[in-house]
C-alpha cells in the first residue's frame, strides 16, 4: 500500500497552496474512527483538518495517519474527509443521500482494467457486495450479491430477500464489502494489498412492495438493504452511480457492452472464491420475449436482457449483483448500475438465451423515496 500512501502525501503537498473555500458539497454522513458521526466534505473545506496541513510544520507521521483515518471518499480527484458538522462551513448535513455522478463520488474504478480475462483485479468493481446468510446451527454462507449505492444502502434483487428459493430457516444477516477472494485475507497483488473486508450488519430489508416471489415473470425484482452503520470508503469500497441522467433513463441498452461481475453465488450454489467478470451485450425486449415465451415468461419494460453467448452469462456473477456500464457521454466518465441479476436459463450460459436483469432506471423514484439519512 506504499504507493497509495505516497499518493496521499503528494495530495497533501498540493493542498498546502489551496485557499479555504466555502462549503460547497456534502456526501452524506460518516463515522469518526474514535466514534461519533460527522459529515463527509472536501478536505480544504474542513477547517479542523485543513489547518493541520496548512499550519503545522513539520507534518509528523501521526498527523498523516490521523488524516488518512478521516478519509471518507473523493470529490472529483480531491480526497474527502469526515468533519464535524459545526466545523464545516455552511453545513448542509444529511443532504445528497444518493451521490451525484457529476461529483466524482460514485462509479469510480481506478484499476488498470484488463479485458478478456475473467478474474478481476483486487480493486476492480469496488461497489461489489456479498450477502451473508445465517443458517441453522450458527452456520453462515454467501449466497447472493448486491451493489453499494451510498454510505448506508446496498441494492440487490428482491428474490435474495424474500424469494421463494430462500429457505425459511435462513436469515439475511450481513453484507461484506471490499472482498476479492473469500479464501484469502489479505487480498494482495504483488506488493499491493487490500484492507480486511468489512462485514456490516443489515438494519433493514426493504423488498419492492410489488414484487411477487412466486411470479414466473419476476417483475419488480429489486430491494434495498439499510446497513447498521455508515460505510467508510477507500480504494476497495466505493459506491456505484445510478442511471439518473435522462439519456440513461431512456436508454434500452440494446447492443451496448456491459459488465457483470461476482463470485457466481446464488441461493443454492456456491461457485468461485474469487470475484469474476464477464462482458455481455444488451438484447432487445422483442428478441428476449421470443426466446422466453417458450417458458411462458413475458419480459416487461422494467426488465432488460443481456448476454446469450455460449459460456458467458450472469452465472459468472451473483444473483442480485449488478450489471454495469460506463457513461462516456458525461464530462467525467463514470460507471453506473444498469441492472440487477434476476434470472436466466438453467443451466446458465446457454447459447441464444440471454440473462434477465431488473432495469434499475425504472426504479429511480422508488429508490430516492425509500432511502433516508
Amino acid at each position: 500500500m506504499s504507493a497509495r500512501i505516497n499518493y496521499l502525501c503528494a495530495l497533501i503537498i498540493l493542498w498546502l497552496n489551496l485557499v479555504n473555500a466555502e462549503y460547497s458539497e456534502t456526501y452524506g454522513n460518516c463515522n469518526f474512527p474514535e466514534g461519533g458521526e460527522g459529515v463527509c466534505v472536501k478536505l480544504q473545506e474542513c477547517r479542523e483538518l485543513y489547518d493541520i496541513i496548512k499550519n503545522k510544520r513539520p507534518l509528523y507521521e501521526e498527523d498523516k495517519e490521523y488524516l488518512r483515518n478521516r478519509q471518507c471518499g473523493y470529490f472529483h480527484e480531491t480526497v474527502a474527509v469526515c468533519c464535524e458538522p459545526d466545523v464545516a462551513s455552511n453545513a448542509n448535513f444529511g443532504n445528497n443521500l444518493l451521490p451525484d455522478p457529476s461529483s466524482g463520488m460514485c462509479g469510480i474504478d481506478t484499476s488498470n482494467r484488463i479485458y478478456g480475462g475473467e478474474v478481476t483485479k483486487i480493486d476492480e468493481y469496488p461497489w461489489m457486495v456479498l450477502l451473508r446468510y445465517k443458517k441453522p446451527g450458527n452456520r453462515f454462507g454467501f449466497h447472493c450479491g448486491g451493489v453499494l449505492i451510498n454510505n448506508r444502502y446496498v441494492m440487490t434483487a428482491s428474490h435474495c430477500v424474500n424469494g421463494r428459493d430462500i429457505p425459511v430457516d435462513w436469515s439475511l444477516h450481513q453484507v461484506r464489502l471490499g472482498e476479492h477472494d473469500t479464501s484469502k485475507n489479505p487480498d494482495c497483488e504483488e506488493d499491493d494489498c487490500a484492507p480486511t473486508p468489512k462485514d456490516i450488519l443489515i438494519e433493514d430489508r426493504i423488498p419492492h412492495p410489488n414484487y411477487i416471489p412466486t411470479s414466473r415473470n419476476q417483475r419488480n425484482d429489486i430491494a434495498l438493504l439499510r446497513l447498521a452503520e455508515t460505510v467508510r470508503f477507500n480504494d476497495f469500497i466505493k459506491p456505484v452511480c445510478l442511471p439518473t441522467a435522462s439519456h440513461l433513463r431512456n436508454n434500452d441498452f440494446v447492443g451496448q457492452s456491459m459488465d457483470v461481475a461476482g463470485w457466481g453465488k446464488t441461493e443454492s450454489v456456491s461457485a468461485s472464491n474469487v470475484k469474476l467478470k464477464v462482458r455481455v451485450n444488451g438484447v432487445s425486449k422483442s428478441t428476449c420475449n421470443s426466446i422466453y415465451s417458450r417458458q411462458n415468461v413475458v419480459i416487461g419494460d422494467e426488465q432488460i436482457c443481456a448476454g446469450g453467448e455460449k459460456g458467458k452469462d450472469s452465472c459468472r456473477g451473483d444473483s442480485g449483483g449488478p450489471l454495469v456500464a460506463l457513461d462516456n457521454k458525461s464530462p467525467r466518465p463514470y460507471w453506473f448500475c444498469v441492472g440487477l441479476v434476476s434470472f436466466g436459463p438453467s443451466p446458465c450460459g446457454l447459447e441464444g438465451w440471454p440473462g434477465v436483469y431488473t432495469k434499475v432506471s425504472h426504479y429511480i423514484s422508488w429508490i430516492q423515496n425509500t432511502v433516508r439519512a
